[in-house]
């Protein structure tokens, strides 16, 4: 293998504002180890879930969240495409970590595996323990903003009640001994993603999106499971010709991994790590690219029965809600809510704030920003009409702007963008805005119909508003 030790930047949070975040890192696709971090935030999780001698307190997990059920990965067993997974409670995770004395080598026993506990929802099965603050960096995060008020499936048929937990964010808590580790893969939705070790090292090694076809069988179908086993070379003709980045993460530093780069994670001690799954409008069209790709290969998988099935788009749909964890539908009203919300505070700031400040101009121009990167999405699934038979699953705006998980969906991107851009009195107006203040209906009616019936009513939206309001900030033409 052609391995690149230390090829990932490193920089030093307090040296890094987020304007350069977004040039460097964010907007380039770039992969970056932010350190320092922990010497300056004050994480309870960094206090509670770390012994004095730096390794992760089970105890304290076992006391406290011991009933919590969790996904656990047996790291020695493969299955299909992942590693095997039992569910099982924290306590009893915890017993199988602390059954050898020495507590971290467990993967020495012929008769244990190596257990991982993985994609935890911490944050929404315990939200009064506040483990961590989002860093700033990586609080744009529509995905999680979203899940926050809003169910990810349109399709009830899709929504299972007693998944709830499981369904509901992309923040995830991992937990390992020594020797645990995470096959190659990129990530869900070829999101952006963060992880921050709280306690522990972990070896990382990346594979750039231009090169991820050297990691794929003949057919592009199937992927390479462990880069470090002998692959095959009449199966992966292209693997030995991959160029691997190497990073070694220590405890308080954050990975942030860009869209569509492979990755495989292994524990070199035991470790405890946080992790959000995240993408914005910077990286959107990733999200819509992978979509089309799996709708494709769903409709080519079932071809064969299209005749004779009276709902053979809708199957398709449902097949792709539950591979890759989204449809059309699911993504259309995703959105078109992320439309509007941009717009009401787009309205918002026009009115609440008629001399212009440098700084509302430039939430302004972020704002503007997001409904350009939606735009061009819209226009992408116009293209390949991709909201077949939508009727039924129209937006209807003025009962989503009524709505009061709107309205906080439109607060919670207020105070995003308005620490972000360091403007703390925007921060109060979302604090204390009423629901009517935010969403003025009277303005947003003058220029709307109903519903959001296709991708061409998205853009046609969009147009009508910047239009009327980009043109305070910013030449609309840019957009």
């Amino acid at each position: 293998m052609n391995i690149k030790k230390g090829e990932i930047e490193k920089v030093n949070w307090k040296n890094l504002s987020y304007s350069e975040f977004v040039e460097r890192f964010m907007q380039k696709n770039q992969p970056l180890l932010l350190n320092g971090f922990s010497e300056h935030h004050n994480w309870r999780a960094s206090v509670d879930w770390v012994t004095p001698l730096g390794h992760p307190n089970f105890q304290f997990f076992s006391t406290n969240f011991g009933d919590s059920k969790v996904q656990v990965a047996d790291c020695d067993t493969r299955e299909f495409t992942d590693q095997k997974r039992e569910e099982m409670l924290v306590s009893d995770f915890i017993g199988r970590c602390l059954q050898d004395v020495e507590g971290s080598a467990v993967q020495s026993s012929n008769s244990h595996s190596v257990p991982y506990l993985k994609d935890w929802h911490f944050v929404k099965e315990y939200p009064e323990y506040v483990a961590y603050k989002t860093p700033m960096f990586f609080c744009d995060d529509w995905l999680n903003l979203y899940l926050d008020n809003y169910r990810m499936h349109t399709d009830s048929d899709t929504y299972q009640e007693n998944n709830e937990i499981c369904c509901s964010d992309y923040r995830f808590v991992y937990m390992g001994v020594k020797g645990s580790w995470t096959p190659l893969h990129a990530d869900v939705f070829r999101s952006y993603s963060w992880s921050a070790n709280v306690c522990g090292k972990k070896r990382w090694l990346f594979l750039d999106p231009s090169q991820h076809h050297l990691v794929f069988d003949r057919n592009m179908k199937n992927c390479v499971y462990n880069i470090f086993d002998e692959v095959s070379d009449s199966k992966f003709p292209g693997f030995k010709k991959a160029i691997w980045l190497e990073c070694m993460q220590e405890a308080g530093e954050i990975i942030f991994v860009p869209s569509g780069w492979y990755h495989q994670v292994h524990n070199l001690e035991d470790t405890i790590s946080i992790n959000h799954n995240w993408f914005n409008a910077y990286n959107l069209s990733w999200v819509w690219n992978l979509l089309l790709r799996d709708y494709n290969e769903a409709i080519e998988y079932i071809e064969d029965i299209k005749d004779v099935c009276e709902d053979f788009e809708g199957l398709c749909q449902r097949n792709l809600a539950a591979n890759t964890g989204m449809n059309f539908y699911d993504f259309f009203a995703f959105i078109s809510r992320f439309t509007l919300a941009n717009i009401v505070l787009l309205c918002y700031i026009n009115g609440r704030h008629g001399n212009i400040t440098q700084i509302s101009s430039t939430i302004a121009r972020h704002l503007l920003m997001n409904l350009g990167s939606i735009r061009k999405v819209a226009s992408e699934m116009k293209d390949r009409h991709a909201l077949k038979g939508n009727q039924d699953r129209a937006v209807d705006i003025i009962e989503t702007l009524e709505d009061p998980r709107f309205c906080k969906l439109c607060m919670d991107i207020g105070r995003t963008y308005a620490m972000i851009h360091e403007e703390s009195h925007l921060s109060f107006d979302f604090e204390s805005a009423s629901a009517g203040e935010i969403a003025d209906l009277t303005v947003l009616k003058a220029y709307t119909s109903s519903q959001f019936y296709t991708p061409e009513d998205l853009v046609e939206f969009i147009d009508n508003a910047v239009a009327e309001h980009g043109d305070c900030y910013i030449n609309s033409s840019a957009i």
